[in-house]
């Protein structure tokens, strides 16, 4: 009996150790959703990012843990929902309280698009974020005389300017759309080196296709016949799933990836499934170099829970010597 009491104490004590956010990790997290409120509501990413960075110490404030309020948004007259009390400018003030972070986020852009005295930032560019920044200062977001510069400091420390970038290419495409230029698309057929990704050195040559169209991506079909993307410099999942009308989740199964995986320039992301198989006549691959056989996955074009039935492994992540042969079908 007294082990077991032992033991829960010792795992509440591991459980009750909160993860601390670096701004880095904070930035990987809510990216995407930044990016979506720009797009519904014409507020800069950078911006909001940049506020839920300062406001909630990079998510790790108790107001950000207990209460999901990431901008420091007060109740006010009239707010009907959750309440937190904690210490501000006055003793024991209310603050918003959430059911999630992602409720935040809304929140925090209809507080902005629905009062007047933030209105005339709605005049201004989704890139112009100094002014955005001046301009929230100024209308009394907060108290706080250096507030637009911590802001702009932080956007320009960690480049969150790249992300407000993204919106001006989604109304382009909307217009491109509309125009609906380039309608057919022809298909060239050539010879290209590709690589899976950064971490890997295993480069094949093969017969790929390419279509020209309307999509700003340039589409690729691998020899195992799955499209795919390479990704450019200030990709996301939200913005390649708005370019090829994928919800985010069918980008994360397809590539056989999870909300912690950041894109790298060059990266391959499939936008159609992996198949359960190689091609007739490519049954084996034999490694080129040490990998693992999330990566022969990848680079293939095959689901790795297929590969790892057909090659009697578990762990997909354990590293194959040179000159390994893995069995593709």
């Amino acid at each position: 009996m007294k082990k077991t009491v032992l033991a829960l104490l010792m795992f509440s004590s591991l459980t009750s150790k909160a993860t601390t956010y670096s701004t880095q990790d904070y930035i990987e997290m809510w990216q995407n959703t930044a990016i979506e409120q720009m797009i519904q509501y014409k507020i800069p990413a950078s911006i909001t990012l940049a506020q839920g960075i300062l406001e909630s110490a990079n998510g790790n404030s108790k107001l950000a843990r207990e209460a999901k309020n990431h901008f420091g948004i007060k109740c006010h007259k009239n707010w009907t929902g959750d309440t937190f009390f904690q210490d501000d400018d006055k003793k024991n003030e209310c603050f918003r309280a959430y059911n999630s972070a992602n409720e935040s986020y809304r929140d925090h852009s209809l507080f902005l698009a629905k009062r007047k005295r933030y209105a005339s930032l709605f005049d201004l560019s989704l890139t112009d974020y100094k002014g955005w920044a001046k301009g929230l200062k100024a209308a009394g977001y907060a108290t706080n005389p250096k507030y637009a510069h911590l802001l702009i400091n932080i956007i320009e420390k960690y480049d969150l300017s790249r992300f407000d970038e993204m919106s001006e290419n989604y109304y382009k495409q909307k217009e491109r759309d509309k125009e609906n230029q380039l309608s057919s698309k022809p298909k060239i057929s050539e010879k290209r080196e590709i690589k899976v990704n950064h971490s890997s050195k295993n480069t094949s040559t093969h017969e790929i296709t390419y279509e020209i169209g309307m999509n700003e991506h340039k589409i690729y079909k691998n020899h195992n016949g799955v499209k795919y993307v390479l990704v450019k410099k200030g990709d996301t999942f939200y913005r390649l799933s708005k370019e090829f009308n994928l919800a985010i989740g069918q980008l994360y199964k397809y590539n056989e990836f999870n909300k912690k995986d950041v894109l790298k320039e060059g990266d391959v992301v499939y936008i159609t499934p992996k198949k359960g198989r190689a091609k007739k006549g490519n049954n084996i691959y034999t490694c080129k170099t040490d990998v693992t056989l999330r990566e022969i996955a990848h680079f293939e074009g095959v689901k790795l829970n297929k590969l790892l039935k057909l090659n009697l492994m578990e762990n997909p992540d354990r590293t194959l010597p040179k000159g390994t042969k893995v069995i593709l079908r």
